[in-house]
């Protein structure tokens, strides 16, 4: 998580608080280090948010302390909704962790009147039929941000193994599988991996930024992306 992310959650833990909150409680809830904690509320305090407390003896927020709207009408918020609740057909934990964050802080800007943010009314199915998967989809997705080079363990359709050193370059989610899109330098070609196939999986830490635009654009116009 960000700095400015882990600060904006603090603001929103100790909002909900009703009593004071320890470094260490904020940490475990946030999955960070207690010192971590304290660098940022100190960050937080020099801003003039109004948190009040020390270490040992825990924080907690003075009221009355709001963040600025987000000026969604009625259709933007129910689309947002129904597209974080679609996040549960995934399969991606990291994405769902995300998702939630994300309602919470859309939850907490938008206006009274938001209706479906405040008082859930619409739903979405997360049935899906993906198989589970030795590595955990939130490391290729950490791979595609950083445009780093993979070297994976394969197995295909009928079973044959192969070691592939491959560019990823997006990923797609099917209601039966996650499938990694990547140019192959074995195959010197686009090739889509299905990661419940993909046995292991190392970074390289060798990026390919210079290649990254002009691949996926190459990539998104042979797969009929926008």
């Amino acid at each position: 998580m960000s700095k400015s992310g882990r600060l904006f959650e603090i603001i929103q833990i100790l909002r909900a608080a009703d009593r004071p909150m320890t470094a260490q409680a904020i940490a475990d809830a946030l999955e960070v280090a207690k010192r971590t904690v304290y660098r940022d509320i100190a960050a937080l305090q020099a801003m003039r948010v109004p948190i009040e407390g020390e270490a040992g003896i825990g924080y907690i927020m003075r009221p009355g302390y709001d963040l600025p709207p987000l000026m969604f009408d009625a259709e933007e918020i129910e689309a947002i909704v129904v597209g974080l609740a679609m996040l549960g057909r995934t399969r991606d934990s990291g994405l769902l962790n995300a998702a939630d964050r994300a309602g919470r802080k859309i939850a907490s800007a938008v206006p009274g009147h938001a209706g479906p943010l405040a008082d859930r009314t619409l739903y979405a199915s997360s049935w899906n039929t993906i198989p589970e998967s030795e590595t955990d989809t939130r490391f290729f997705r950490e791979a595609l941000r950083d445009e780093d080079r993979l070297r994976i363990d394969y197995k295909d359709a009928e079973g044959k193994a192969s070691q592939r050193t491959i560019l990823p370059l997006g990923m797609i989610y099917y209601i039966d599988a996650v499938v990694l899109a990547a140019w192959c330098e074995l195959r010197a070609d686009f090739r889509h991996f299905r990661i419940d196939r993909i046995a292991k999986a190392d970074r390289l830490d060798t990026p390919f930024h210079d290649r990254a635009v002009a691949l996926r654009r190459q990539w998104r116009e042979t797969a009929n992306l926008p």
